[in-house]
């Protein structure tokens, strides 16, 4: 029970429905106010997300608990996977609750979609006589099937057949040996997240989480670094190609930055700018690793994309990928940033708002944000409505200008 007398299964039900998805360190804050431990904090969370009350998933090193919807209609899960040992594991992984059905040959595939309609299809990439990114293409370039959402599980080396599927419309891509608990958190999210679809590069931590990373690096001392990471070259690019182009690299750099953040166990955060840039907080020598293993995926992965864009594979050296000017310039870098900077650029903000900031200042804004790292005249801009996710661009940057 509470300080109020209200059970705190409802206390915490009733503040993660006000915002449908809430990360841990904003619950522990509010509940630690009232007294609550974290011992029951984290029995009572338990307890919730086994009645499937609520769901939690760690994005960017943030762990974020979503209402789930109480339907009585089952969400129909279609695996599309030739071997049946890893089917089953795939079957048993995502849990009860959903109607589930199997198809073992990529020539099936289609005319199973078609006639089960399934909400979810998760796809095996090496199947029988059809394979997975055929399959996927398929499904999202027809308006009869393309809303259905499509996880990409393979054992293959995921440099390119990542970036392709993504451009073809798969909704995250998860590599094997895959974890059945993370399997079956993304299908329960991806089917039963209340509110907004899910979108696993809008999910990553926003304003208030890149906020609260700001507050963090103000604070701390010692090896401790917070700065962006920017795809140079992307305004150009989307220029070029349109803007569906860009939010495939977009997406394709959010899920690289997941995936590395959760493989090495980091305990480094990642945020999303709304822009070309993502916001890195953490211990400096972990914040490197990532910068470190994303940027020689996304090198390795390049030429394939400007492949797909209709260069020549065996014309892209290394020299044509950097240097020469009919080739599009696409690489990432990450930029630490001065935080004396950082906190002079804060008092200025928050001499703006007016009042007296001694304690917490609340979020900032994307706006304010821009302004914390430096950022002007932004190239990209995404915005987010009732009818999804736009990419919007702007005119040339000047070089990627920053200013103070």
């Amino acid at each position: 029970m509470t300080a109020s007398n209200v059970p705190l299964k409802e206390v915490i039900m009733g503040l993660v429905n006000e915002k449908q998805q809430l990360s841990y360190n904003e619950l522990s804050d509010m509940m630690f106010s009232r007294g609550v431990s974290e011992g029951d904090l984290r029995g009572s969370l338990k307890e919730l997300e086994d009645s499937k009350l609520i769901a939690s998933r760690s994005t960017g090193g943030v762990l974020t608990y979503y209402v789930l919807q109480q339907e009585e209609a089952l969400r129909r899960v279609l695996i599309i996977e030739d071997d049946k040992n890893i089917s089953k594991l795939m079957a048993l992984s995502i849990g009860k609750g959903f109607e589930t059905g199997q198809i073992y040959d990529g020539g099936e595939a289609i005319e199973a979609v078609r006639a089960v309609r399934p909400d979810l299809i998760i796809l095996d990439l090496m199947l029988p006589h059809k394979d997975g990114l055929d399959i996927c293409q398929t499904i999202k370039s027809d308006p009869s099937t393309s809303n259905i959402i499509v996880i990409l599980v393979s054992a293959m080396d995921p440099t390119s057949n990542r970036f392709k599927g993504i451009k073809y419309g798969a909704d995250y891509y998860i590599k094997k040996p895959f974890d059945p608990s993370d399997l079956r958190t993304l299908v329960t999210i991806f089917l039963k997240k209340k509110g907004k679809r899910f979108d696993p590069l809008i999910d990553l931590p926003d304003e208030e989480g890149i906020s609260k990373a700001v507050e963090r690096s103000i604070k701390e001392t010692g090896a401790y670094t917070i700065g962006t990471i920017k795809i140079d070259g992307l305004g150009a690019y989307v220029r070029r190609f349109g803007e569906h182009a860009g939010m495939v690299i977009l997406r394709l750099i959010s899920q690289l930055l997941q995936d590395s953040i959760k493989a090495k166990g980091a305990g480094v955060f990642a945020g999303f700018l709304n822009s070309d840039e993502f916001v890195l907080a953490g211990a400096k020598d972990e914040v490197s690793a990532v910068v470190d293993e994303i940027t020689n995926e996304f090198t390795a992965v390049l030429p394939f994309i400007l492949q797909d864009a209709g260069y020549k594979l065996l014309e892209l050296s290394i020299d044509s990928l950097f240097e020469s000017k009919e080739v599009p310039k696409l690489t990432l870098a990450y930029e630490e940033s001065d935080r004396d900077q950082i906190k002079q650029r804060r008092n200025e903000i928050l001499k703006g708002r007016g009042g007296n900031f001694q304690g917490d200042v609340g979020a900032y804004t994307y706006e304010e944000l821009h302004r914390l790292f430096g950022m002007k005249d932004l190239d990209i801009k995404i915005t987010r409505d009732a009818n999804g996710v736009k990419l919007h661009i702007g005119k040339p940057a000047k070089d990627d200008e920053r200013g103070d």
